[in-house]
């Protein structure tokens, strides 16, 4: 099971009450959130190993050398003598992100991140190797483009809340999008999408991007079949396509998820109990975690 973590404490955040708050009167919605999600999860799937994977770098600057624009609208308007990139996160959040990964090193639930890389190029890189079933746990749609029936990749899609999440599979993909799952990437660049500042190709939507996905399968074909007068491209999409030659000519590098990350070899075998039963303790009595603590230890040990 790998959890797109950010994705996850920012739902918390968003979804529990601001009242909830440590003793000293510190806000710990997200940390008790995000411990009752995990909680939950491994409490319905069990599963054998267990990563938290972390966005070392939320918008990498490889990224946005080919796509200037890439999640812009999320950067904060640099103050004076700070680095212009920093992420636009509540302060009340941005307090308890050092405080759920105390909460996580204490249980012993592994943090998997990459210099310069997002949580999507971890879990691509992790779930592509893994070499067993994976569960992804996310709301970003961006990881559909990682299922896969045949390696038994599917995605927890928790766009809707994690006690109504979704399976997605290839079908579901198919159902929704009109695509397979492997060509997700290609529909994204094609569609864009407005909450990572990718401007797509203008004029087209999810059904012409699909329709010309199941024509041509791929974005280069679709690019060539637009330079090619004998193709047999509709007049409108070859001219949308021909216009946006230059963005898609480095967008399918910017959607694509990595997968080929050296992350060392890190042991991801769900911890059964805490690693550092003081610390947890020390966590519950500062934070308040109270039932979050036990459901988490519970929901480990496999005893829920």
């Amino acid at each position: 099971m790998l959890l797109d973590t950010a994705s996850l404490y920012f739902r918390a955040f968003f979804g529990v009450p601001d009242s909830v708050k440590a003793p000293d009167g510190t806000p710990v919605n997200a940390v008790r959130g995000l411990m009752d999600f995990i909680s939950r999860l491994v409490g319905e799937y069990d599963p054998t190993h267990l990563a938290c994977c972390w966005d070392d770098d939320w918008r990498p600057q490889w990224r946005v050398d080919l796509i200037p624009s890439y999640k812009a609208h999320r950067v904060v308007q640099a103050r004076p003598g700070s680095s212009p990139d920093v992420e636009e996160v509540p302060d009340p959040l941005e307090t308890q992100i050092p405080i759920i990964i105390s909460v996580l090193e204490a249980y012993g639930i592994p943090i998997v991140g990459h210099a310069e890389m997002e949580a999507d190029d971890v879990i691509g890189t992790l779930a592509t190797d893994a070499g067993m079933a994976v569960d992804i746990v996310t709301g970003d749609r961006d990881l559909f483009q990682l299922v896969d029936d045949e390696t038994e990749v599917r995605v927890l899609y928790v766009a809707r809340g994690v006690s109504k999440h979704e399976r997605v599979d290839n079908a579901w993909v198919r159902t929704k999008y009109g695509v397979d799952a492997h060509q997700y990437a290609d529909l994204a660049t094609l569609r864009g999408d407005a909450s990572d500042g990718l401007p797509g190709v203008a004029g087209v939507g999810d059904k012409t991007a699909a329709t010309l996905l199941n024509r041509f399968h791929t974005v280069d074909a679709i690019v060539e079949a637009a330079g090619d007068p004998d193709s047999d491209m509709g007049p409108g999409p070859r001219g949308k396509i021909k216009a946006a030659a230059d963005y898609l000519a480095v967008a399918p590098q910017v959607v694509a998820v990595r997968r080929d990350l050296d992350l060392g070899s890190p042991d991801l075998a769900r911890p059964r109990t805490p690693v550092d039963h003081a610390a947890v303790v020390a966590l519950d009595e500062r934070w308040g975690l109270g039932s979050s603590a036990v459901r988490l230890v519970e929901a480990m040990s496999g005893s829920h």
